[in-house]
This record gives structure tokens, sequence and C-alpha cells, in this order.
């Protein structure tokens, strides 16, 4: 299954609600959100900075990835960014590849 990591932070509203529930809670709803399009939560983190959140997911493809990241962000308490990740293998088999390129300009 491919593989995300997911960079959260929440609105002032969502961190009204984690402050009320808790962490383990808030894991508990991002675990069952993904397992309802057929995704599981790898890791999740709590961290400061520049995220909130940061974990990793798996999908079955881009359409289940993206329809829990519309769900998430369209609660209004959470800003998700999900970016895909590749193995080195991923990258091994991009490196056999040789896409026909011009340069602007030349």
């Amino acid at each position: 299954m491919p593989k995300y990591m997911a960079k959260a932070n929440y609105t002032s509203e969502g961190a009204k609600g984690l402050l009320a529930e808790g962490g383990t809670a808030r894991r508990a709803a991002a675990t069952a959100a993904a397992e309802s399009v057929g995704g599981t939560i790898e890791s999740f983190y709590y961290a400061f900075g520049d995220a909130d959140v940061y974990g990793v997911a798996d999908f079955p493809d881009d359409a289940s990835a993206t329809a829990f990241s519309l769900l998430v962000n369209s609660s209004g308490a959470v800003s998700l960014s999900l970016i895909p990740l590749m193995s080195a293998e991923d990258i091994d088999a991009a490196t056999t590849k040789s896409p026909n390129y011009r340069p602007p300009g030349s």
C-alpha cells in the first residue's frame, strides 16, 4: 500500500478540542477515519515547531488518501497535508526511466 506522511496543525477550535479530549482520543479518531477508507495509521506523533502532528499512514490508493485528507480538512479544526512517500526501490525504478525533456529556451 502507498505510504503518506501526514503533517497537521490544529486551528484554535481544534486545539480546544484536543485540550478537552486528549491526545489518545484524537489519535483514535484519526485511526478510525483512515480505516473508514481502507487505510492504516503506522505512526502518530505530537510535536511543536512547524506542525502540531506528524504521522505516517498507508492508504490503498490516492483516491482513498484524498478522501481522508478532504474529510479531515473539511472539519475546519485541522489543516492537514499528506505527502506521498517513496521507497528506495521506487527511486531505483525511477532511475531506469529515460524521459525526454527540453529546458525552456534551449
